[in-house]
Parts: C-alpha cells; sequence; structure tokens
C-alpha cells in the first residue's frame, strides 16, 4: 500500500490517508482481505503521528472499509457494506460541490469538465482491468 501526504493539501492528513485508502480499494491497487500497515509502521513511513493514522482507520472501519482483528492487525474488508443511493448521493454531494466550484473558479467549463471526468472514469476503469488480470496470473 502506497500513500502519499501533502503537507500542502487543505485536507487534513487523516482525511488525505481515508481517501487513498478508499482510492486504492476502489481501483483494486488494494485487494480484499490484504493486510494493512499498523499504526505505528504507517506513521513511521509517513513521518506523522500514530494517533492521525489511528484516526484515519477508525473512520475507515466505521466505513465498513476496513476490520481490525484483535492480536493479527488490521485488514480490507471481503466485501464492504454498500450503502443506500440516498447515502452514496450524500457523501459524494460535497466532493462534487468542490468539484463544480474549482472547476469554475479555474474558468473550465461544464462540457471540459465532463470531459475530464469522462477521461479519468476510461483510466480508472483500465487500471482496475490491468490490477485484476495480474492478480489472476498470480
Amino acid at each position: 500500500m502506497h500513500i502519499q501526504i501533502q503537507p500542502s493539501d487543505e485536507l487534513p492528513i487523516y482525511k488525505q490517508i481515508v481517501r487513498q485508502v478508499r482510492e486504492g480499494i476502489a481501483s483494486e491497487r488494494i485487494s480484499p482481505g490484504e493486510k494493512l500497515p499498523s499504526h505505528r509502521e504507517l506513521a513511521q513511513r509517513l513521518v506523522i503521528a500514530p494517533l492521525t493514522v489511528k484516526k484515519a482507520y477508525d473512520q475507515l472501519e466505521l466505513d465498513g472499509a476496513i476490520e481490525t482483528r484483535r492480536g493479527q492487525g488490521t485488514f480490507v474488508t471481503a466485501a464492504p457494506p454498500v450503502a443506500s443511493l440516498e447515502d452514496r448521493r450524500e457523501r459524494l454531494r460535497t466532493a462534487v460541490r468542490r468539484l463544480l466550484t474549482d472547476a469554475w473558479a479555474s474558468g473550465m467549463s461544464l462540457e471540459e469538465l465532463l470531459g475530464l471526468l469522462t477521461e479519468e472514469h476510461a483510466i480508472t476503469h483500465a487500471e482496475r482491468q490491468s490490477n485484476s488480470t495480474e492478480k489472476e496470473s498470480l
């Protein structure tokens, strides 16, 4: 698992970790059942406080993306619970508003933004396919 912290990012560090773990799971770079580094290991690697990692892991566990097994470690859940359509829409609404605001502030039209989303969707889909193929060949 590769996580990179951006100190200049407006997002708090623990949320950067949450976002990157979610992205890793969504793109299948992180597999169901995969063991995550301990709080201390990840904190040392990122040069941050272990409590920051704990806060991120607590959020991911609350969301059902990971689970902690006493004496064994923290793992990606085999099948994260699927939230209702309403919950998923509400969770994404803030991100969509931020994206639209950033696009507007940078002078990007809605059509250009939709084109960018389409390109990124294709890239993410190809990465998922590639990751699935790699795992099948192992």
